[in-house]
């Protein structure tokens, strides 16, 4: 997806439909996904650098080790401002996530990750 990656690491078929676990990467300066909401919670874990998350109608600095809630139906958004790579793990409850990729990196194709102001 451009200067986003993404690996599936549990997915739906291994923990009965119960969550999802998703490992991303994003190049140094780069927006996310965009603002979105959906049913699921969205938990995640800053394995590497900085990442910045949108939480409603604020943005939160996460350094590595950091855990964000995004409950359902929260508008949230992830990016990396930073000069360097961050990481992050993503904990999608239930897990259906997977499912949605495809759409996903098809939307990213058309629209590449830009930079962050």
């Amino acid at each position: 997806m451009g200067r986003i990656s993404a690996t599936f690491k549990a997915d739906e078929a291994e923990t009965q439909n119960q969550y999802s676990i998703s490992e991303w990467w994003l190049e140094p300066k780069t927006q996310g996904p965009g603002e979105h909401a959906h049913d699921e919670d969205d938990v995640f874990y800053v394995v590497e650098g900085t990442m910045s998350f949108l939480l409603g109608d604020r943005w939160v600095d996460a350094p590595r080790g950091s855990f964000i809630l995004a409950p359902g139906g929260m508008t949230h958004d992830f990016e990396n401002r930073s000069i360097s790579r961050a990481g992050i793990l993503n904990f999608s409850i239930p897990g259906n996530f997977e499912s949605h990729m495809a759409g996903i990196a098809a939307w990213f194709a058309e629209h590449p990750p830009k930079d962050t102001l």
